[in-house]
């Protein structure tokens, strides 16, 4: 239970709402517990005695009483569920936090839909445990204690009696309870991958129809369909028999109370009217177990989408500022590359011994082979990575010593593929600095040659893109990323292959913005077609995580070695 109790301590800002809300759980059980106690009278004072004082008393106090219960039983359902609709606002807001703090690593490694899932099923596994769970929780429990008080008063020997079954039904509960548990985390897990397989497969949709895969997409949901199937079959046995087993136990109780109950009554130690009560009050005793088996099955269900939960917050961040990390200062642009080693599985180096420094407004660019490293350096510099060995600084300032927002917000990215987001146009370029104006974004628009197009659109700078920005052509979303990156107007700049997807006319325009782009700044230009690198002030050639050359465009070609033969395959039929 100690993630349940992590998980409620995120009440303790609503406390005062939760003591209200549990006396008027209170309250509201009490109504329930008064019942018997008018069968009790009405036997034993109105219909033994003829008392029609007491008569119109019942009558009148049935109807106080439940209207006081309705009042009362409102205001539990709206406090619980404000607190428990709340608790699992700051959790999901909580998780999504942590999820913006990872490192690319941790993304490297889990897929989309499953990272969706914590937020998604987890929390709403939550919900159900803190709202539906919580209120028959304080309610069933108020009614047993009340019960309890009430059997006492009526008969303290028949009551302990009775109590006798309590020790087995808890332990009953106690071995269902880890097994239902063991079959939530099953089933949890078993979301998660029908998640992580809708995800896949509805954001690949193009390639499933251009390859005509429906059916085989179909069958693979359908086997993951079945195994979460069969996983909540499990635990649907588990609580079947959970409940039966707590009532049979129940009803041992009950069978021992009719018994030496009917005893004492004949024997004249209790009367009709109490017995009745003490009954009543008993069958309230094993009501509220049976449902409280119930509810303990599920909230063990629910305790597995809690770990998981805090599985998740409990994770390190090794990608994060130092305590004693300083801001970075505006930046003139200067990077060192100091013997940098990665390495992203512990075990096999993706760059080695790198070294190489750049002046401030230079232009770089990174060539070679597909996976020798050449997005590997670009994604050390703004330390979505950390590097294993050696150092990366800027302006001579180690860049794990400066804190991370500081130093990202002075480097821009163009990547290969642009990612836009569900909103306007307006909103996409804005992106890159929230505060700009809308004079500022069009002016950003201009610069990257996305102007033109862009005021065609439907609604202009309006216009809702879609996911993804996929309503756009390939040129159009890359010169509204220049835009986002122009208008950020960072010292640093990093372009990983920013025209390689583009057609041939498409690559002019763009090229032409990323030039508009560059001027001034420190850039990083990892490069497919060659052609867009001639003017480079340094070209490195990467291949196998090392520096094998560098040197200008020309000065490469003259070494006759492996920039020279990418050179040759490129143009040799030109």
């Amino acid at each position: 239970m100690k993630n349940y109790r992590r998980l409620l301590m995120y009440m303790k800002p609503y406390l005062g709402r939760l003591m209200l809300a549990i006396f008027c759980i209170i309250m509201a059980s009490s109504a329930n517990l008064y019942l018997p106690w008018i069968i009790k009278d009405m036997i034993d004072k109105v219909l033994s005695g003829g008392n029609m004082g007491m008569l119109n008393f019942i009558c009148i106090s049935i109807v106080v009483v439940f209207a006081i219960r309705g009042f009362f039983y409102y205001w539990q359902s709206y406090l619980v569920s404000y607190i428990g609709q709340r608790v699992v606002a700051d959790v999901r807001a909580v998780m999504f936090q942590k999820f913006q703090r990872m490192p690319m690593a941790y993304f490297d490694k889990h897929q989309t839909g499953e990272t969706m899932s914590y937020v998604t099923n987890d929390v709403a596994a939550v919900q159900s445990a803190l709202v539906d769970n919580l209120i028959e929780l304080f309610t069933e429990a108020a009614i047993l204690i009340g019960s309890i008080i009430l059997m006492l008063y009526i008969d303290w020997k028949l009551t302990l009696l009775t109590l006798v079954t309590v020790p087995m039904v808890g332990y009953a509960m106690k071995v269902f309870g880890r097994k239902i548990k063991s079959a939530g985390t099953l089933i949890q897990e078993k979301m998660a991958d029908i998640t992580s397989l809708l995800q896949e497969s509805i954001s690949s949709i193009r390639i499933v129809k251009s390859f005509v895969r429906e059916e085989y997409e179909i069958k693979r949901f359908g086997v993951e369909n079945e195994l979460n199937f069969q996983a909540s079959m499990k635990n649907a046995k588990l609580t079947s028999r959970l409940t039966p087993t707590v009532e049979f136990l129940a009803a041992l109780g009950v069978t021992l109370i009719v018994w030496f109950g009917g005893y004492e009554v004949i024997h004249g130690i209790m009367t009709a009217g109490s017995l009745v009560a003490f009954l009543t009050y008993a069958v309230n005793l094993a009501n509220p177990v049976k449902r409280l088996s119930r509810i303990y099955g599920r909230m063990q269900q629910a305790m597995a989408a809690i770990d998981r939960i805090f599985y998740v917050l409990d994770l390190e961040e090794p990608v994060n500022s130092k305590p004693d990390a300083i801001v970075l200062p505006p930046v003139k642009g200067r990077v060192t590359v100091e013997n940098v080693t990665f390495s992203y599985d512990d075990q096999h180096n993706a760059l080695e011994n790198v070294s190489f420094d750049v002046s401030p407004g230079q232009m770089i660019a990174f060539v070679g082979p597909s996976g020798a490293g050449k997005s590997t350096i670009a994604n050390l510099i703004p330390r979505f990575y950390d590097v294993t060995g050696g150092a990366i600084k800027i302006d001579g300032l180690d860049i794990r010593d400066v804190t991370l927002n500081s130093l990202r917000e002075q480097i821009g990215i163009v990547p290969q593929e642009t990612l836009l987001f569900s909103t306007t146009v307006m909103e996409n370029i804005r992106y890159g600095r929230l505060d700009a104006t809308d004079d500022e974004v069009i002016a950003a628009a201009k610069a990257a040659n996305a102007d033109n197009f862009i005021r065609e659109l439907p609604q202009g700078y309006q216009t809702q893109i879609g996911e993804r920005g996929l309503s756009l052509s390939g040129g159009q979303r890359q010169r509204m990323a220049i835009a986002r990156a122009m208008l950020k107007n960072p010292q640093i700049l990093i372009l990983d292959e920013a025209t390689s997807a583009l057609d041939t006319e498409s690559e002019k325009i763009v090229q032409s913005a990323l030039d508009e782009l560059m001027v001034g700044r420190t850039s990083f230009v990892i490069a497919h077609r060659l052609s867009t690198i001639f003017a480079a002030d340094q070209i490195f050639v990467i291949d196998k995580g090392r520096i094998c050359e560098h040197g200008t465009h020309h000065e490469l070609l003259a070494l006759n070695g492996v920039y020279a033969h990418l050179y040759n395959i490129q143009f040799s039929n030109i």
